[in-house]
């Protein structure tokens, strides 16, 4: 008989079970867990992102619908009220454990970005992820929306991200600029949501330390109206 592994199942493997069970002895999870495991846990959050489900109850069902496959990846259904309680009451430090934990396997291996210059290369953006206010009202965005702002500078080597800050919805892109840090030699790419003169300046000011030392080249992203034709060679200047 054939066997073949799903996604879940796979991806499940990339976290081995001596690690995982490691993390949650460091950040104490399970205090008081009564049945409900960490890697269950964690697995289900998982379904529910790589199936596209935006409520418990659709993880829930999601789950019910392959419970026979579940048993091999050590996981098994669950109640979305016994998810909902973890959710709210297990601390997230065995989460943020584990994304770190992967991202530092990545970036060693991560292919370099397509271009030729050999300079680092990021983009700058930020996005909207909308929340339920009644759940969430610290998060006001609009008069009857709730939504938090994801600021994230990402690395073109492996698309991976190198900067991660999360604040409420009303901040704007050019609030959070000026706290991502770069390095001599960065080539930053970002849209009009960035423009700030005063930024501009100050970053470039403090790339350059010495005469003929790299500096951080900002590229702002033009919209049809202000895109302009370049027909020489970008030229610097200390």
């Amino acid at each position: 008989m054939s066997h073949h592994h799903t996604l879940l199942g796979q991806i499940l493997q990339m976290f081995p079970r001596f690690e995982f069970e490691k993390a949650v002895s460091e950040t104490g999870t399970e205090y008081h867990a009564r049945g409900f495991s960490s890697f269950n846990h964690f697995g289900s959050m998982l379904f529910g992102q790589l199936a596209g489900q935006d409520s418990l109850r659709g993880i829930e069902a999601g789950l019910a619908t392959q419970a026979s496959s579940l048993y091999h990846m050590g996981i098994k259904p669950i109640h979305r009220s016994t998810l909902a309680y973890a959710n709210e009451h297990r601390s997230h430090e065995l989460f943020k454990k584990l994304f770190l934990d992967m991202l530092s396997k990545c970036q060693p291996i991560a292919p370099k970005h397509p271009f030729r210059f050999k300079n680092p290369l990021y983009s700058l953006d930020a996005t909207v992820i909308k929340l339920c206010l009644s759940l969430y009202d610290w998060a006001k965005f609009r008069t009857a929306k709730g939504a938090v702002k994801l600021h994230v500078k990402l690395n073109h080597s492996g698309y991976l991200p190198n900067f991660v800050v999360v604040t409420t919805g009303k901040v704007h892109e050019q609030k959070i600029a000026p706290s991502v840090p770069f390095e001599k030699g960065d080539v930053v790419v970002f849209d009009k949501g960035y423009n700030d003169f005063s930024w501009y300046k100050s970053t470039i000011k403090a790339s350059i330390s010495s005469p003929g030392s790299k500096k951080t080249l900002i590229i702002p992203l033009l919209n049809e109206e202000t895109r302009m034709t370049l027909k020489t060679s970008i030229l610097t200047r200390p």
